[in-house]
């Protein structure tokens, strides 16, 4: 299964590097059209840089979502949730997941190559990748935004 018509862009530090290269396999085996902002070795690349990358593309509606890989995946998390219109949500199972999407309408997926293996992250992106946003706490989201557009005026 997968969900085809998303345009999705990955990203990681070194830490994740090994990581995501087999998710990236896995995905484009099953079909997925990646766009891979990097890093591109385990020797070299920042998780703010990465994160940014993903953000950017995201929040310009040049992808649908975004999945961000690093050792714990909070780095990623905290690096994106810096740029305004992001809600990027740190998982680590398919519950968390799941929620994220149906509850926050979460736009970004962090993850930690230290925290999970490869098999538990491809079945947790993949329910995410299908969750859809349920109308929840949408007074709390608009917040958020509001957060945000003070944040960029102020």
């Amino acid at each position: 299964m997968m969900q085809q018509q998303l345009k999705i862009a990955m990203g990681c530090d070194p830490a994740a590097y090994d990581f995501k290269v087999e998710i990236l396999k896995v995905m484009e085996q099953n079909g997925y059209s990646i766009y891979d902002v990097g890093c591109d070795s385990a020797q070299e690349g920042l998780f703010a840089t990465e994160a940014k990358k993903v953000a950017d593309l995201v929040v310009s509606g040049q992808v649908d979502r975004g999945i961000l890989l690093c050792g714990t995946g909070q780095g990623m998390a905290m690096a994106a949730n810096k740029v305004p219109g992001v809600r990027a949500a740190l998982c680590f199972d398919i519950f968390q997941a799941i929620m994220s999407r149906e509850h926050n309408n979460a736009n970004i997926l962090c993850t930690g190559a230290w925290m999970i293996t490869v098999p538990e992250a491809l079945r947790m992106i993949e329910a995410w990748l299908f969750a859809n946003y349920a109308g929840h706490h949408q007074d709390g989201l608009k917040l958020m935004d509001a957060y945000d557009r003070e944040g960029r005026e102020g």
